[in-house]
């Protein structure tokens, strides 16, 4: 195992650069999950440290070692592809002790390594059949099995559960951090589903636009997001976000919302009066209340049975809310909702950071 060190790595396409200057430090035995839209760069620094894509500026190490130059079969690491990339002319058992028979390891070690990975897959009983007889979960096991008896310093995940039907990501998901659990290799996964990365991440670099917008623990992403486009994407259903415009009185902060509406904050004075911002909040973070509340109007509801999701209009603002009781009234009705204490957040309109909201004692 080995900690992995990114300085300012760069990667640029003749004139159009997809990275601007990366700095990160996965620590050794860390499960790290780069995430991100799509075309943020975060498949193209994957590849890079795979040594698939040479760099254009910068320096990666693994462990102690700079591996700029070195190609992916001297890296010591494994990759698991979205596509799984298995032989098709190969049976499991074969797939899996390919890489070791090249680098011609002793037999006994080769048949001990793939028993070993077999039996943490729970693929023993499916050693001898061919790729085309497995389902797609299986042959996602087979890949990683094939990337566990390399015994690699580090593994690499590219979306490796995006060809699979919802219900099995689910189950691979708790195997894959089963699997880190058990082994502690360093690992670096990336996906663009934030699901993924708030379940299995000890933390999340989240990618935008070439740049590492915010790293953090999931939880730590998830309550105190440095700006809109992160506390957008972390979070299913994502953040709400209202226009709104601060106004300040006898020392507390009034958000005046585009339709008039104003919610106090039990804040000090922050930011500027006049400023305008996104007001946010949560849709699980939005409770039924007859006080301090703001209005708003029901467009769709969808009961799921735990939970009953709304969709709705805060002036001219479409937004959802998460509420965990049964919810009876029809599409046009007016409700009432308030924000959790102490889970609206504030950005600043034109830099989109978020304004620290100090509360009151």
């Amino acid at each position: 195992m080995a900690s992995v060190t990114l300085t300012q790595v760069r990667k640029h396409y003749g004139s159009t650069p997809i990275i601007h200057g990366v700095d990160l430090r996965i620590e050794d035995g860390e499960f790290v999950v780069l995430v991100g839209p799509s075309g943020c760069g975060k498949s193209t620094l994957l590849r890079m440290l795979a040594g698939l894509e040479e760099i254009s500026d910068g320096q990666i190490r693994i462990g102690d070692r700079v591996v700029n130059h070195l190609p992916p079969r001297d890296r010591d690491i494994a990759m698991v592809f979205q596509n799984y990339a298995l032989y098709p002319h190969m049976t499991v058992g074969d797939n899996m002790s390919f890489a070791l028979k090249l680098r011609k390891k002793a037999e006994e070690e080769v048949t001990r390594r793939v028993q070993n990975a077999a039996r943490m897959l729970g693929l023993g009983a499916l050693v001898d059949r061919f790729p085309r007889a497995l389902s797609g979960g299986q042959r996602q096991r087979v890949a990683m099995g094939r990337a566990i008896v390399r015994d690699p310093k580090v593994f690499l995940f590219d979306e490796p559960l995006s060809n699979l039907d919802a219900k099995l990501r689910v189950k691979m998901r708790a195997d894959i951090k089963a699997l880190h659990q058990e082994l502690r290799t360093t690992s670096v996964y990336v996906t663009h589903d934030q699901i993924e990365a708030m379940t299995m991440a000890d933390r999340i670099v989240v990618l935008h636009d070439g740049l590492i917008e915010q790293v953090g623990t999931p939880l730590e992403l998830y309550d105190n997001p440095a700006n809109k486009f992160v506390a957008g994407f972390i979070g299913s259903p994502a953040m709400n976000f209202v226009p709104a415009v601060l106004r300040h009185e006898q020392g507390r902060t009034l958000v005046e919302l585009e339709d008039g509406q104003v919610w106090t904050a039990a804040a000090r004075q922050v930011g500027r009066a006049g400023q305008t911002v996104w007001f946010g909040v949560r849709p699980e973070d939005l409770v039924l209340s007859q006080g301090d509340a703001l209005t708003c109007h029901v467009r769709v509801i969808e009961p799921t049975g735990a939970d009953t999701h709304l969709v709705m209009t805060l002036g001219e603002t479409e937004i959802s809310a998460t509420l965990h009781e049964r919810f009876d009234a029809k599409p046009g009705a007016t409700v009432r909702l308030a924000p959790r204490a102490g889970r609206v957040y504030l950005f600043d309109r034109e830099k989109e950071v978020r304004i620290p909201i100090e509360p009151l004692h």
